[in-house]
């Protein structure tokens, strides 16, 4: 009978810690990116059915909320805007999501196509947008957006 070396064991054993802890990590990493990628969903929809206690719990106190004209809102402005339907998401479509995390903290980037209605005028929107969520309390909530207009296509 032979005995195999402690040290052998103990390296064959660390590599087995490793690779779990490895594929723990990704495997909480996509949980993450799931539950971040819901959030944003929720988010898209509260915003289409202008439901502001939807927005709220999705959203941080801290909110900056980011337009491709410059101006930003806090989360009472964002969300009374949205509420109140002065600024009245008819359709939203998001595009070529990407979702990285780090810590307790997820980075959204998408395109945002949109019908809107803004004080009552129709328009169409294209923009590219960066979310920022953080995780507060256990929960994924939005802390910053900012929305940005593309450079104009080379014809």
């Amino acid at each position: 009978m032979t005995h195999a070396h402690p040290h052998k064991m103990l390296s064959k054993t660390l590599l087995l810690i490793a690779g779990l802890c490895i594929n723990t990590w990704a495997c909480a990493s996509a949980s993450e990116t799931k539950l971040v990628s819901q959030k944003v969903e929720q988010l898209r929809q509260a915003m289409i059915d202008g439901n502001g206690k939807v927005l709220k719990e999705l959203s941080s106190p801290l909110l900056s909320y980011g337009h491709s004209g410059g101006y930003i809102e806090d989360q009472q402005a964002f969300i009374e805007k949205i509420a109140s339907g002065k600024s009245d998401f008819v359709t939203m479509e998001l595009a070529d999501q990407t979702i990285n995390i780090s810590a307790d903290v997820a980075l959204v980037r998408h395109n945002l196509n949109a019908d809107i209605k803004d004080g009552g005028v129709p328009n169409k929107i294209h923009l590219g947008v960066l979310l920022v969520w953080q995780k507060q309390a256990g929960e994924w909530r939005l802390l910053a957006r900012q929305a940005f207009k593309y450079p104009p296509q080379a014809q």
